[in-house]
């Protein structure tokens, strides 16, 4: 794994998952946050291995919403004293190049208030970085994505499950022959290619 790394054709990066305890990350708060530290290949956006992941729980200051919890079903008692591993999280955000996530405006919202960190990351987004719609995808919602590319996932809308479930979407091949992670890297802003380079 050390020699892959020190290629300088191999990248890594992070996908990230939070749920929350509703949708206003100003009000609401995280309760759950799953994250996969993996490599890729830079040419060809092959994704090549995990390198680390974590998943963990997080009870809240603020009541989680009937909203949210219909969503994730992760209830009070479930994140009833628990806490995320923040050195962890931090060591793989620090190592990764960039950040994915779907709806990655979303998560961001989030992650940065607890690792600050994570906003000085370029952040790509699975949801709108990649033209589903023009694919002939009529949804670009994760679950119908997922179905359309016949990736099954047993618990929907948990971030353990959806980090994977992404990663699995990302590491599919779009009509040209390239991974849809290529497709995200290639779109990159010039500036964020600087920042990650």
């Amino acid at each position: 794994m050390e020699n892959i790394i020190k290629d300088p054709n191999i990248g890594k990066a992070a996908f990230i998952d939070v749920e929350t305890t509703g949708l206003n990350p100003m009000m609401e708060e995280i309760i759950e946050l799953a994250i996969v530290l993996f490599s890729f290949h830079r040419q060809t956006g092959k994704i090549l291995e995990t390198i680390d992941q974590y998943v963990g729980l997080r009870e809240p200051s603020c009541p989680i919403s009937p909203g949210a919890y219909r969503v994730h079903r992760i209830s009070r008692k479930a994140v009833q004293g628990k806490t995320l591993d923040h050195a962890r999280i931090e060591a793989m955000i620090s190592q990764a190049e960039f950040i994915i996530a779907h709806n990655a405006q979303f998560d961001l919202g989030f992650v940065k208030r607890l690792f600050p960190e994570a906003a000085s990351k370029p952040w790509l987004c699975s949801m709108t970085g990649i033209n589903w719609y023009r694919k002939g995808y009529r949804s670009r919602g994760l679950q119908n994505l997922l179905t359309a590319h016949d990736i099954r996932v047993e618990t929907a809308h948990r971030a353990d499950a959806d980090v994977h479930a992404c990663l699995l979407l990302l590491s599919r091949q779009n009509a040209e022959g390239k991974p849809y992670l290529l497709e995200l890297i290639e779109k990159m802003a010039p500036q964020a290619k600087e920042r990650s380079g």
